[in-house]
């Protein structure tokens, strides 16, 4: 059987390519086609020098390891050391179910044309295995992370955010709710749910304690003062939740929240806070709702 270098650096650049895109979409990242590109050279040109090569040295496991870090670092720019092992870690996951379709398509099709050379299996009909292994371990991924999603643990249904609203900040714990997509009718702002005792040292009492008396609009017990300065500001938010198909909301727009993780800390400027004038749990385990979108 006859391999063409040019052949085997074509192939190995589209699966490159294939692998470092899938990798992108399941870590949720901003694809920038050119540094993909760029990696899946990188990665395919290391091939052909292995292919040629009667050296060791490039079958080394630590080498490879090193250019899978190269690969990854050119194609997403991770901002840590941390996420560049997770990042590569991902890839690596990747590349085992694409490899894996690839070699069972391989030997059911056609195992007499398979080709060994220094740690390289190629194949005749490599090209056609390609594709039809993406749409396979593409199948496979969509699958497996749609379990692991809904495998989700309680853990990871809480995070702490930092409200800053007039020139103070709050910190609490939220639940983030896969539900809730509560967004402001006018400007599509999203909104976070936050109890109203929490928001005394932001927000005057005379507002807090008189929720339902300014949403049916009742502003008697507002002073003019404060009436002048945060009528303006304040929003009506309707909303539906189970028992309460009609409901309203006083909402105020925040200066910035801050969503804390592991990782980063996740800024977002445009977001609404929706005054709820009861607590959300009885524990107190949280005292805010974050839509899963912000998160």
């Amino acid at each position: 059987m006859t391999i063409y270098i040019d052949v085997v650096l074509i192939e190995n650049l589209l699966m490159n390519y294939i692998i470092l895109f899938a990798t992108g979409i399941i870590l949720k990242i901003k694809i920038k086609y050119v540094k993909l590109i760029l990696a899946s050279v990188v990665g395919a040109i290391y091939t052909i020098i292995a292919y040629i090569s009667n050296l060791e040295i490039y079958s080394n496991i630590f080498l490879k390891f090193i250019l899978s870090l190269i690969i990854i670092y050119i194609s997403f720019n991770p901002k840590s050391v941390k996420k560049l092992f997770k990042y590569t870690l991902i890839f690596y996951l990747t590349s085992f179910v694409f490899g894996g379709a690839a070699f069972s398509l391989i030997y059911i099709v056609k195992p007499q044309e398979i080709l060994k050379n220094n740690g390289l299996v190629l194949n005749a009909n490599s090209l056609k295995v390609i594709f039809a292994s993406a749409m396979i371990a593409f199948m496979i991924i969509t699958i497996g992370f749609k379990i692991v999603k809904n495998k989700i643990s309680a853990k990871d249904m809480y995070c702490d955010i930092k409200i800053k609203l007039n020139n103070k900040q709050i910190e609490t714990k939220a639940m983030i709710d896969t539900g809730n997509f509560l967004r402001e009718p006018i400007t599509n702002t999203p909104v976070i749910v936050v109890e109203h005792t929490l928001l005394y040292e932001c927000i005057p009492k005379e507002i807090l304690n008189h929720l339902e008396n300014i949403l049916g609009g009742d502003f008697s017990e507002i002073p003019e003062n404060i009436k002048e300065e945060y009528m303006p500001k304040l929003k009506v938010i309707p909303f539906s939740s189970l028992g309460k198909q009609n409901g309203m909301l006083l909402g105020i727009k925040t200066e910035e929240i801050i969503i804390k993780n592991e990782e980063e800390n996740k800024v977002i400027q445009n977001v609404i806070i929706g005054i709820y004038n009861k607590s959300l749990t009885k524990r107190g385990e949280y005292r805010a709702l974050l839509g899963i979108d912000l998160v």
